[in-house]
C-alpha cells in the first residue's frame, strides 16, 4: 500500500531569504538614494550565493530543515529566488527523514511556491517496517502552507514492493493521500505469499 509522504510544509528557510533580502533592501537604499525606475525594474540579479547551505531549527535548537545549494540567485524584479543542485532535507517527521534534490529549483517571492524542475527525486528513508519510498519526476510545485505538491508530468514511485507509474499526482502530507491523475499503472510484490510458496 503507498503512503503519503511525510509534511513537506516549511520547505525552505524562509527566515534566511527574508533576512537576505531584507538586507540588500536597506544597504541598496542606504547607497543609492535617487533610484531611476528603471534601475527598479532591472532583469539581473541582485546577488548571488555560491555553495550555500541553511538550516531550520525547531524549538529545541534540533535541526528541522536542511538546504544546500551549488548556488542561489534573487532576481529583484519578481523577487524570486533560483537554486542550482538543490538538496532539501527535511527531519520534521518522527518517522524518517525526506530528501529533495532536482537540477534546479524556483522560489517563489515570499516563499509560497517551490519549483523543483528536472531529474526531481524524492527519497523517504526506510523506518520500521516501512522500506525505502522513491519518487521520481522531472517537475514539482511544492505550496508549503497548503501541505500540497503536485506535478502534470509523468511519476514513478517506487519502495521494496510497489512501483507505480501515473501522469500526475498530487499529494497531501497533512492528510497523507496521494491522488494519481491518469494513466496509472502499478504492481505490487506480496512478499509473505512469496514466502509461503519457498
Amino acid at each position: 500500500m503507498l503512503r503519503a509522504m511525510p509534511r513537506l510544509s516549511g520547505f525552505f528557510p524562509l527566515v534566511l531569504l527574508a533576512a537576505l533580502a531584507a538586507l540588500t533592501f536597506w544597504l541598496d537604499q542606504s547607497m543609492k538614494q535617487d533610484v531611476e525606475p528603471a534601475q527598479s525594474q532591472r532583469r539581473d540579479p541582485d546577488y548571488i550565493v555560491d555553495k550555500v547551505t541553511a538550516h531550520r531549527m525547531d524549538a529545541n535548537g534540533n535541526i528541522k530543515h536542511t538546504l544546500r545549494a551549488e548556488r542561489l540567485t534573487h532576481y529583484p524584479h519578481d523577487d524570486s529566488t533560483h537554486l542550482i543542485a538543490p538538496r532539501f532535507t527535511s527531519n520534521a517527521s518522527a518517522r524518517a527523514p525526506m530528501t529533495i534534490t532536482s537540477r534546479t529549483a524556483r522560489v517563489s517571492s515570499g516563499g509560497e511556491h517551490v519549483y523543483f524542475e528536472t531529474d526531481v527525486r524524492a527519497v523517504r528513508a526506510a523506518y520500521g517496517k516501512h522500506s525505502e519510498m522513491v519518487m521520481e519526476t522531472s517537475f514539482l510545485h511544492v505550496t508549503p502552507d497548503q501541505n500540497t505538491a503536485r506535478t502534470d508530468r509523468p511519476v514513478t514511485i517506487t519502495d521494496a514492493n510497489t512501483v507505480a507509474h501515473a501522469v500526475g499526482l498530487e499529494l497531501n502530507s497533512e492528510t497523507r493521500i496521494i491522488k494519481f491523475l491518469s494513466d496509472f499503472r502499478g504492481t505490487y510484490h506480496d512478499p509473505d505469499r512469496a514466502k509461503s510458496r519457498r
